[in-house]
Protein backbone atom coordinates (compact mmCIF):
# COMPACT_ATOMS: atom_id res chain seq x y z
CA UNK A 1 0.00 0.00 0.00
CA UNK A 2 1.39 3.14 -0.87
CA UNK A 3 2.71 4.95 1.88
CA UNK A 4 1.92 8.55 1.12
CA UNK A 5 -1.78 7.88 0.41
CA UNK A 6 -2.10 6.05 3.98
CA UNK A 7 -0.88 9.22 5.59
CA UNK A 8 -2.83 11.37 3.45
CA UNK A 9 -6.17 9.50 4.50
CA UNK A 10 -5.65 10.02 7.90
CA UNK A 11 -5.14 13.78 7.72
CA UNK A 12 -8.09 14.57 5.27
CA UNK A 13 -10.29 11.78 3.71
CA UNK A 14 -10.53 9.74 7.06
CA UNK A 15 -9.83 12.35 9.73
CA UNK A 16 -10.50 11.01 13.11
CA UNK A 17 -12.34 13.94 14.33
CA UNK A 18 -14.18 15.36 11.57
CA UNK A 19 -14.90 12.79 8.97
CA UNK A 20 -15.08 9.39 11.16
CA UNK A 21 -16.38 11.15 14.51
CA UNK A 22 -13.77 8.61 16.65
CA UNK A 23 -12.70 9.78 19.94
CA UNK A 24 -14.83 12.09 20.78
CA UNK A 25 -13.84 12.01 24.83
CA UNK A 26 -11.22 13.98 24.79
CA UNK A 27 -12.14 15.80 21.81
CA UNK A 28 -15.12 17.49 23.74
CA UNK A 29 -13.26 17.07 27.07
CA UNK A 30 -9.80 18.50 26.19
CA UNK A 31 -10.24 21.67 23.61
CA UNK A 32 -11.19 24.52 25.79
CA UNK A 33 -8.02 26.18 24.21
CA UNK A 34 -5.86 25.76 21.56
CA UNK A 35 -2.91 24.56 23.48
CA UNK A 36 -4.60 22.00 25.33
CA UNK A 37 -5.81 20.50 21.88
CA UNK A 38 -2.50 20.32 20.65
CA UNK A 39 -1.04 18.76 23.25
CA UNK A 40 -3.81 15.69 24.21
CA UNK A 41 -3.58 15.60 20.08
CA UNK A 42 0.44 15.22 20.17
CA UNK A 43 0.22 12.68 23.01
CA UNK A 44 -2.53 10.48 21.49
CA UNK A 45 -0.50 10.63 18.12
CA UNK A 46 2.98 9.18 19.88
CA UNK A 47 0.98 6.39 21.42
CA UNK A 48 -0.38 6.14 18.05
CA UNK A 49 2.93 5.65 15.96
CA UNK A 50 4.33 3.52 18.66
CA UNK A 51 1.41 1.15 19.09
CA UNK A 52 0.87 0.70 15.38
CA UNK A 53 4.63 0.02 14.98
CA UNK A 54 4.71 -2.52 17.89
CA UNK A 55 1.24 -4.35 17.11
CA UNK A 56 2.63 -4.89 13.33
CA UNK A 57 6.02 -6.32 14.73
CA UNK A 58 4.27 -8.76 17.01
CA UNK A 59 1.02 -9.49 14.83
CA UNK A 60 1.95 -12.92 14.09
CA UNK A 61 3.01 -14.44 17.43
CA UNK A 62 -0.06 -13.33 19.16
CA UNK A 63 -3.22 -15.68 19.15
CA UNK A 64 -6.49 -14.75 17.59
CA UNK A 65 -8.06 -15.75 20.99
CA UNK A 66 -6.03 -12.74 22.60
CA UNK A 67 -5.35 -10.54 19.97
CA UNK A 68 -7.61 -7.34 21.37
CA UNK A 69 -6.51 -8.01 25.10
CA UNK A 70 -2.60 -7.82 23.86
CA UNK A 71 -3.29 -4.88 22.12
CA UNK A 72 -4.64 -3.07 24.89
CA UNK A 73 -1.79 -4.37 27.28
CA UNK A 74 0.41 -2.90 24.39
CA UNK A 75 -1.21 0.82 24.27
CA UNK A 76 -1.65 0.84 27.81
CA UNK A 77 1.99 0.10 28.49
CA UNK A 78 2.74 2.93 26.13
CA UNK A 79 0.05 5.39 27.72
CA UNK A 80 2.05 4.70 31.30
CA UNK A 81 5.43 5.22 30.01
CA UNK A 82 3.64 8.43 28.09
CA UNK A 83 2.02 9.75 31.66
CA UNK A 84 4.83 9.34 33.35
CA UNK A 85 7.35 11.45 30.70
CA UNK A 86 4.52 14.31 30.69
CA UNK A 87 4.74 14.47 34.34
CA UNK A 88 8.54 14.76 34.52
CA UNK A 89 9.22 16.62 31.61
CA UNK A 90 6.00 18.97 30.93
CA UNK A 91 3.88 19.00 34.02
CA UNK A 92 1.84 21.95 33.02
CA UNK A 93 0.49 19.92 30.41
CA UNK A 94 0.04 16.72 32.64
CA UNK A 95 -1.80 18.97 34.79
CA UNK A 96 -4.13 20.45 32.39
CA UNK A 97 -4.81 17.85 30.61
CA UNK A 98 -5.29 15.11 33.61
CA UNK A 99 -7.80 12.36 33.96
CA UNK A 100 -7.45 12.41 29.75
CA UNK A 101 -4.29 11.09 29.29
CA UNK A 102 -5.05 7.46 31.06
CA UNK A 103 -7.65 7.64 29.16
CA UNK A 104 -6.46 7.30 25.80
CA UNK A 105 -5.57 3.80 26.56
CA UNK A 106 -9.64 3.49 25.46
CA UNK A 107 -9.53 5.70 23.15
CA UNK A 108 -11.22 4.34 19.83
CA UNK A 109 -8.84 5.27 17.12
CA UNK A 110 -6.01 3.71 18.87
CA UNK A 111 -7.42 0.40 19.34
CA UNK A 112 -9.36 0.49 15.76
CA UNK A 113 -6.31 1.00 13.94
CA UNK A 114 -4.63 -1.68 15.32
CA UNK A 115 -7.29 -4.19 14.44
CA UNK A 116 -8.23 -2.51 11.23
CA UNK A 117 -4.48 -1.30 10.08
CA UNK A 118 -1.44 -2.79 12.34
CA UNK A 119 -2.62 -6.40 12.70
CA UNK A 120 -2.93 -6.35 8.87
CA UNK A 121 0.17 -4.65 7.33
CA UNK A 122 4.06 -4.28 7.62
CA UNK A 123 5.58 -1.53 10.02
CA UNK A 124 6.09 0.85 8.17
CA UNK A 125 2.81 1.62 6.75
CA UNK A 126 1.58 0.64 10.39
CA UNK A 127 3.83 3.84 11.49
CA UNK A 128 2.87 5.86 8.27
CA UNK A 129 -0.84 5.28 9.40
CA UNK A 130 -0.21 6.55 12.51
CA UNK A 131 1.20 9.68 11.87
CA UNK A 132 -1.62 10.12 9.58
CA UNK A 133 -4.52 9.71 12.06
CA UNK A 134 -2.61 11.05 14.54
CA UNK A 135 -1.90 14.70 12.64
CA UNK A 136 -5.30 14.17 11.48
CA UNK A 137 -6.77 13.81 15.56
CA UNK A 138 -4.56 16.31 16.47
CA UNK A 139 -5.37 19.17 13.88
CA UNK A 140 -9.11 18.73 14.29
CA UNK A 141 -8.35 18.90 17.97
CA UNK A 142 -6.06 21.74 17.60
CA UNK A 143 -8.70 23.54 15.43
CA UNK A 144 -11.38 22.82 17.81
CA UNK A 145 -9.74 23.94 20.46
CA UNK A 146 -8.20 27.64 18.82
CA UNK A 147 -12.06 28.17 17.79
CA UNK A 148 -13.42 28.04 21.03
CA UNK A 149 -10.48 29.52 22.51
CA UNK A 150 -10.96 32.26 20.08
CA UNK A 151 -15.04 32.97 20.35
CA UNK A 152 -14.81 32.29 24.29
CA UNK A 153 -12.18 34.63 25.19
CA UNK A 154 -10.64 36.26 22.34
CA UNK A 155 -7.83 34.58 22.43
CA UNK A 156 -5.55 32.13 20.15
CA UNK A 157 -2.99 30.15 21.85
CA UNK A 158 -2.86 32.79 24.44
CA UNK A 159 -2.02 35.27 22.09
CA UNK A 160 -4.72 37.83 22.17
CA UNK A 161 -7.10 39.04 19.46
CA UNK A 162 -9.70 40.65 20.96
CA UNK A 163 -10.75 41.58 24.26
CA UNK A 164 -11.95 38.63 26.72
CA UNK A 165 -14.90 40.81 27.48
CA UNK A 166 -16.31 40.20 24.44
CA UNK A 167 -16.13 36.94 24.23
CA UNK A 168 -18.98 34.47 24.49
CA UNK A 169 -18.23 31.82 27.86
CA UNK A 170 -20.45 29.19 26.12
CA UNK A 171 -17.56 28.51 23.83
CA UNK A 172 -14.85 27.53 26.49
CA UNK A 173 -17.80 25.93 29.00
CA UNK A 174 -18.92 21.89 27.45
CA UNK A 175 -21.85 23.02 25.79
CA UNK A 176 -19.69 25.22 23.11
CA UNK A 177 -17.37 22.05 22.43
CA UNK A 178 -20.62 20.68 20.98
CA UNK A 179 -21.85 23.57 18.91
CA UNK A 180 -18.13 24.04 18.04
CA UNK A 181 -17.50 21.02 16.47
CA UNK A 182 -20.96 20.55 14.95
CA UNK A 183 -20.09 23.58 12.74
CA UNK A 184 -16.85 22.47 11.91
CA UNK A 185 -17.71 19.42 10.73
CA UNK A 186 -20.66 21.00 8.72
CA UNK A 187 -18.01 23.48 7.52
CA UNK A 188 -15.69 20.27 6.09
CA UNK A 189 -18.35 18.29 4.61
CA UNK A 190 -19.48 21.26 2.83
CA UNK A 191 -16.17 21.24 1.51
CA UNK A 192 -15.89 17.80 0.58
CA UNK A 193 -18.67 18.54 -1.75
Amino acid sequence: MNNLKVLWNGIIKENPTFVLLLGMCPTLGTTSSALNGMSMGLATTAVLIFSNFLISLIKNLIPDMVRIPSFIVVIASLVTILQMCLQAYVPDVYASLGLFIPLIVVNCIILGRAEAFAAKNNPLSSIMDGIGMGLGFTLGLTLLGAVREFLGTGRVFNFEIFPEAYGALIFVLAPGAFIALGYLIAIVNKLKK
